[in-house]
């Protein structure tokens, strides 16, 4: 616990929030800027002497509930509570369940990409945003249920759906070991999610290479950057792979991109006209 620097921070915090801004009367000789002591302690449900000690670096460890509900009353946030919960000594609790929301920049950036094929993964490999070039090249995940979108029941339990293993994906092997290695770090880190814990059950229960993979226990993986898909259509299709972390929401975008003059950029141009596929995504 770094009581200084947490004292400074709650200060700082409490001074640039006007009573205004909680539905306070400012009322006459307020001397102090932003909030005085007593108000952040009674809105957040601690006493004012307390909280003064909390500012003085002279408190106890505060528990988990009054981080939360100092980062309530001080209105800080998501970074700015992460910091406080690390200043306090008290890391962050992780969050119980992977999350499926994606930012609109990123569905955004999504969109800007008109000759790359681009996808975003959810911690279990659930495709939960796609532009349209992903899913001439790949699939139509609109036309799927949420449950047919997870690209790891794909991978070892219908392997060779619509005649093709994995999208057609030459690097069906090495997707797999990989998708194996990030679901068993997703375990750990959301131990008690029905979901993640009903996956890996499923698929233990209907893969014998998911069973192999998943009884070495590795966690490391190494990126794919090149592979290629072979697409009923255009042929093969030989991509770059480049894969960007969003790390505040455990999320993975996967962009493919062929080489500039390359045939294959040529066959991605041919599917964004004649295969693209509308990217909604049902609820």
């Amino acid at each position: 616990m770094n009581r200084r620097d947490l004292a400074g921070f709650l200060r700082s915090r409490r001074e640039r929030i006007t009573p205004a801004d909680v539905g306070l009367p400012a009322g006459p000789r307020r001397r102090t800027p932003g909030l005085r002591r007593e108000e952040v302690a009674h809105l957040a449900f601690i006493s004012t002497e307390y909280y003064t000690r909390l500012e003085q670096a002279r408190a106890p460890h505060p528990s988990r509930e009054v981080l939360a509900q100092l980062a309530r009353a001080l209105r800080l946030s998501d970074a700015e509570r992460d910091h406080l919960h690390h200043l306090a000594g008290a890391p962050p609790a992780p969050p119980p369940a992977p999350s499926r929301e994606v930012r609109q920049s990123i569905i955004d950036l999504l969109h800007r990409l008109p000759e790359a094929a681009a996808i975003v993964l959810s911690a279990t490999y659930e495709v939960i945003a796609w532009n349209d070039l992903a899913a001439a090249l790949m699939e139509d995940f609109s036309a799927l249920s949420r449950r047919d979108r997870n690209v790891l029941r794909h991978a070892f339990l219908d392997p060779y759906r619509h005649g093709r293993r994995l999208y057609g994906h030459s690097d069906a092997a090495e997707f797999t070991r990989t998708s194996a290695q990030h679901l068993r770090a997703a375990a750990a880190r959301y131990p008690n999610d029905p979901e993640v814990i009903s996956l890996v059950e499923e698929l233990l229960a209907g893969s014998e290479e998911f069973a192999r993979l998943w009884a070495a226990h590795d966690v490391t993986a190494r990126p794919t950057l090149c592979t290629s898909f072979d697409h009923p259509l255009v042929g093969l299709v030989a991509v770059n792979c480049d894969v960007l972390d969003i790390a505040d929401r455990d999320q993975r975008v996967v962009i493919y991109t062929a080489a500039p003059g390359s045939p294959s950029e040529e066959a991605l141009r041919l599917l964004s006209v004649v295969g693209t596929q509308r990217m909604d995504v049902p609820g």
